[in-house]
């Protein structure tokens, strides 16, 4: 399969248009949403769906998007309500009535942040909370919930909270699902933040709790152990793999894990020792935390530089992936 640079433009829309055509075959639903700007980032936002009120054999789920114009525009994060069917089937989705409700996407908040935005998390204590990485040093906290009821906010970014000790841009951020309010983030400027939203202060500006300082490049993602309060792990453009420990604020294991940037890892929600890899070396990669020098497998059918891994929280042995090959690939263990 050729990557995205052997493929000239022709050839990419070529291949998009027979994947489209062939998708009633590939899938039970596809909704398609075209945005005004590029957004870096998709969230599913982990709060309970709600009936759609004209039918409810439909259930509103919400995301959390952002805006990148590269300063052609004001940027924003943004809510949008996915109106899908409780259950994928034609005879769900063609309604017989005169009026059908048709699956779709729709913007329904957009708030001011300043610059592009790069990654937005909720929180899983209180999902109306997001943290926003953008172009900018600082992390943007906001309560979507309180933020000003119109479609679209006008003038400045006003964000809940600002979250300062980085330096430069990034990617990485992540909430703990056990301890509410604790952050972290890993930034260009090699450091990995840690904040504790637990009281926030009235000039609403929070220094950063602590910060680590292990890599000597880019930490390009941060990710908190499922199972353990007290663990995180950190992946880096130095090709390193490190897992840390609150408890002594230094790094338990580090090891040179890909031979390229290390763009993502994700811990497995069930099994306590497994964590997956996303690498620009085109391949996936899957860890046991106990010894981490070997990798338990390598998935190596990505063409081009792999940038996000997510394990399933339905299936164990269930993951995706995500690269610069514009493919998704859904990877089963046990096969």
């Amino acid at each position: 399969m050729a990557g995205d640079s052997e493929m000239n433009p022709e050839q990419v829309e070529e291949e998009f248009s027979v994947w489209k055509k062939n998708t009633p075959f590939l899938y039970d639903l596809v909704i398609s949403h075209p945005l005004e700007w590029p957004s870096l980032t998709v969230h599913w936002v982990p709060s309970s769906p709600t009936p759609y009120g004209p039918d409810p054999t439909f259930n509103v789920h919400k995301l959390v998007l952002g805006t990148h114009t590269s300063g052609g525009a004001p940027d924003f994060l943004m809510i949008a309500d996915a109106v899908l069917p409780t259950l994928a089937s034609e005879s769900n989705i063609a309604a017989k009535n005169d009026d059908p409700v048709i699956p779709k996407v729709e913007i329904t908040q957009k708030m001011r942040v300043d610059g592009e935005v790069n990654r937005a998390r909720c929180m899983p204590q209180n999902p109306v909370i997001i943290g926003a990485k953008t172009s900018g040093s600082d992390v943007f906290v906001f309560d979507y919930a309180k933020q000003a009821a119109a479609k679209e906010q006008e003038g400045d970014c006003v964000a809940d909270l600002r979250l300062r000790g980085h330096e430069k841009e990034g990617y990485g951020l992540s909430w703990s699902p056990f301890k509410e309010g604790y952050l972290l983030s890993g930034s260009q400027d090699h450091k990995i933040c840690l904040w504790d939203l637990s009281s926030w202060p009235q000039d609403k500006v929070l220094d950063a709790t602590h910060v680590y300082e292990a890599h000597e490049s880019v930490v390009e993602d941060v990710s908190w152990h499922l199972k353990n309060e007290n663990i995180f792990g950190s992946s880096g453009d130095d090709c390193m793999l490190m897992i840390w420990d609150l408890r002594t604020n230094q790094t338990e294991q580090r090891v040179k894990a890909h031979d390229r940037e290390i763009n993502y890892l994700s811990f497995n929600p069930y099994n306590e020792w497994v964590l997956a890899t996303a690498s620009s070396d085109s391949t996936v990669g899957l860890f046991d935390v106990r010894k981490l020098t070997v990798p338990l497998h390598v998935l190596s059918s990505h063409s081009g530089e792999v940038f996000q891994v997510e394990w399933d929280p339905n299936h164990e042995t269930v993951l995706a992936s995500s690269g610069d090959d514009r493919r998704l690939m859904i990877w089963d263990l046990n096969r």
